[in-house]
């Protein structure tokens, strides 16, 4: 019996650790980028920043270990999400492109897709699910449409009136949004969806459910603050991915931070618009003003829930486990 315990102690001590689901924040100066890896080494970019962005992109995948980009999702086809496609598939190979469909009136539509279809190309709609290899991804928001089904009752929206949307920002709420899931750990991106259609998600009834990390919608822009979203989701951590002018606007600080159950709140940016009381510790900026290191977040998510977040700026972490 000994000789058993002993012997599976050691086989404990020499299996390798779990692959973790790694999330790269990248720094597009207040657009949006966001590297995924599966813990089985398949690749999800979710939007392409700025024009500018696409070495500050290439970088982060290198520094992942990739080699290719499997799964290309491009939320809306505002400049600062849809970016330079052309000039990314050009520098980093890409291997399948995702969106809400074909927007003729755009005018930025044309150059993206003389790009895309180059590649195997797929629209999604609500309900459909990403075949990456690993993780569980799955459209909540797309085209205007969002999820309908059943969910638990939210008592915000007893109070919560629904803002009237914003016809300027149409493409903002054609965003693709995602829920990613690798076990029990769950993140909501709804990239630039407003606050009129977040309320769709959970009013009367919550279909997203609780998570535990969640990219703020619109960069922290006031516009996609709804609160009735926050007490659905009641995510302990939140990040905005701003720019030094763009995003995580004052007004929206108070509001994140009566978010029920909130711990932290990390930036891309220190936001000059905000002022410091509107503004985390240093510790939780990837890039402070005037100096700016293209510095990224780094998540590191496990299946029991847990993660670790790393400022990659200063090497500052904190673990986060779940309840």
């Amino acid at each position: 019996m000994i000789r058993l315990v002993c012997l599976w102690l050691l086989l404990a001590v020499s299996l390798p650790a779990a692959k973790k689901l790694e999330i790269y924040v990248i720094d597009v100066e207040g657009g949006k980028s966001v590297l995924f890896v599966s813990p089985a080494g398949e690749s999800m970019l979710f939007d392409v920043g700025w024009p500018n962005s696409t070495e500050r992109i290439v970088e982060a995948a290198k520094a992942a270990g990739l080699k290719r980009i499997d799964h290309l999702v491009i939320s809306h086809y505002d400049i600062d999400h849809v970016g330079d496609v052309a000039k990314l598939l050009a520098a980093f190979p890409v291997g399948h492109v995702y969106d809400h469909g074909d927007a003729p009136k755009n005018p930025r539509f044309a150059a993206y897709s003389a790009a895309r279809n180059t590649l195997p190309h797929t629209s999604l709609k609500v309900g459909d699910k990403l075949p990456i290899k690993g993780l569980d991804v799955e459209v909540l928001t797309s085209a205007g449409q969002s999820k309908k089904g059943k969910g638990s009752r939210n008592p915000a929206c007893d109070t919560a009136k629904q803002v009237a949307p914003r016809a300027s920002d149409f493409e903002d709420d054609q965003s693709l949004g995602l829920l990613i899931r690798l076990g029990k750990f769950r993140m909501l991106d709804l990239a630039d969806l407003e606050a009129h259609n977040s309320y769709d998600l959970v009013c009367p009834v919550n279909v997203i459910g609780r998570v535990g990390l969640y990219n703020v919608n619109v960069h922290g822009q006031f516009k996609g603050i709804a609160p009735e979203l926050l007490a659905a989701i009641q995510a302990p951590v939140m990040i905005q991915a701003n720019g030094a002018r763009k995003g995580a606007d004052a007004p929206t600080w108070p509001v994140l931070k009566a978010s029920p159950g909130l711990k932290d709140i990390w930036q891309v940016h220190t936001s000059l618009n905000a002022g410091k009381d509107a503004n985390p510790p240093d510790d939780f900026i990837a890039n402070l003003e005037p100096t700016d290191g293209f510095m990224w977040l780094h998540i590191s998510a496990a299946t029991d829930g847990s993660f670790r977040i790393t400022n990659t700026r200063n090497g500052f972490e904190r673990q986060y486990n779940p309840h």
